[in-house]
Order: structure tokens, then C-alpha cells, then sequence
């Protein structure tokens, strides 16, 4: 089992930067693919980037791809979104997940979840 506690959300300006992370407890991080989704008000949970288990690999909704930037470091079993560009339609609640399963970008291929992070972004 694994534990997840995302941190860095916050108020920000359309055009600026935020920088996610998520630390994981337990010794098997290295287990699990990792991803990044996102919660709007009225809205589904949507995918929002994953990055396979060596770190190797990464995915992103097209709507982020250029923008936002998934990574992984293995020794502080913590994974990172970095957020530049941001604009007002990528304001929602940040979720971190961890998935033992080959489906990156499915809600339900995730087994953990973080409590989440507010994200803000005015114009």
C-alpha cells in the first residue's frame, strides 16, 4: 500500500508557474506508474500527465502537452508537475494517483489517490 500528499497549489496569474509535488510513503514507489489528474468544479476527473515506473516515459492530455511537465525522482519517492503557461481553464483540484496497471490515463486503472491540491489561475 502506498500514501500519497500532493503540496504546492495555490493563486496564481494567467501566464505564471506552479510546481506540484507528491510524496509517496512505503518502499515499493518504484512500483507504480504515476499520473497527475485534475477535478473542475461540475466537472469529471480528467488525466492530466503519467510517467511509467523507470521514469522513462511520460504522457500528457493534449490540453497541458508543451505546457506542464511530469517527472519522478525514485530516491525521494516523490513525483513532480511542473506548470508553466498556466491559464484560467486549468483551474481545479490536483489529484495525484499510483496505479499498478499498464492504463495511464483511466480514473479507474488507479489504486491510490491523494487528498488533493487546489490550483487557482485568474486572468
Amino acid at each position: 500500500q502506498v500514501q500519497l500528499v500532493e503540496s504546492g497549489g495555490g493563486l496564481v496569474q494567467a501566464g505564471g508557474s506552479l510546481r506540484l509535488s507528491c510524496a509517496a510513503s512505503g518502499r515499493t514507489f518504484s512500483t507504480y506508474v504515476m499520473g497527475w489528474f485534475r477535478q473542475a468544479p461540475g466537472k469529471e476527473r480528467e488525466f492530466v500527465a503519467a510517467i511509467t515506473r523507470s521514469g522513462g516515459i511520460t504522457y500528457y492530455a493534449d490540453s497541458v502537452k508543451g505546457r506542464f511537465t511530469i517527472s519522478r525522482d525514485r530516491a525521494k519517492n516523490t513525483v513532480y508537475l511542473q506548470m508553466n503557461s498556466l491559464k484560467p481553464e486549468d483551474t481545479a483540484v490536483y489529484y495525484c494517483a499510483a496505479s499498478l496497471r499498464s492504463s495511464y490515463s483511466v480514473v479507474s486503472a488507479y489504486d491510490y489517490w491523494g487528498q488533493g491540491t487546489q490550483v487557482t489561475v485568474s486572468s
